[in-house]
């Protein structure tokens, strides 16, 4: 069976575990999309660790979770996002100014939306999480 979205897929596992209190939650496939998500959910407090398991297929990732996250989703269809209009997007998605992150693809890598507004950088809405 073929997933048609696993970061959508990972996000959601990750949610479901945190509202059933769990303390570690376990998803496939793995890709480089959802390390850089973990890296920078984990650099804001959100999960404690994650471990990237090689299964000899599509990979597994083991995360310990914190209990930080309300919600959490994929944004779907990925917006284009120019450097400026990032304001928008936060009113849309995430419920207050300084209260959670947009993940941003861009050319300079994964990152929140605050750290491309600091660098001046557009790019494609991934998730929010807060």
């Amino acid at each position: 069976m073929s997933l048609t979205d696993p970061v959508a897929d990972a996000l959601i596992n990750l949610k479901n575990y945190e509202m059933a209190s769990k303390k570690e939650c376990t998803f496939k496939p793995a890709s480089k999309l959802i390390t850089e998500i973990l890296k920078i959910l984990m650099k804001k407090g959100f999960i404690e660790k994650y471990e990237l398991i090689d299964d000899g297929r599509d990979g597994m990732f083991k995360v310990e979770l914190k209990g930080k996250i309300n919600e959490c989703k994929a944004i779907k269809p990925r917006y284009a996002v120019k450097k400026h209009e990032f304001e928008k997007y936060e009113k849309r998605f995430l419920p207050s100014k300084e209260i959670g992150i947009l993940i941003v693809s861009t050319s300079k890598g994964v990152m929140t939306h605050k750290e491309a507004k600091s660098k001046d950088v557009g790019g494609r809405l991934i998730a929010f999480v807060y």
